[in-house]
């Protein structure tokens, strides 16, 4: 069966670095197009990242030139690199393919 599970979240200061890690299974990871999402309390799902099968990216415009996401085909992972973190960062971060959810991670982000 389908499985995305999520790691690397955490509590980090202000202007601090993550990296969100997805490791996928049940599937033929490289044929499909990964998504980061997060929600944060009181808030709607929303989109953060993505990356095709062949590595093309689209990010979310709170996030632009501070987060980064990639993709190993050999390791059936996708990453999001997060650098800079503000505050309203802070939020579950969950990994997305097709119709299929990772369990989330939470991500906080305070002094």
């Amino acid at each position: 069966q389908v499985q995305l599970v999520e790691s690397g979240g955490g509590l980090v200061q202000p202007g601090g670095s993550l990296r969100l890690s997805c490791a996928a299974s049940g599937f033929t990871f490289s044929r499909y197009a990964m998504f980061w999402y997060r929600q944060a309390p009181g808030k709607e799902r929303e989109l953060v990242a993505h990356i095709t099968g062949t590595g093309g990216t689209n990010y979310a415009e709170s996030v632009k030139g501070r987060f980064t996401i990639s993709r190993d085909n050999a390791k059936n992972t996708v990453y999001l690199q997060m650098n800079s973190l503000k505050p309203e960062d802070t939020a579950v971060y969950y990994c997305k393919s097709a119709m299929y959810w990772g369990q989330g991670t939470q991500v906080t982000v305070s002094s």
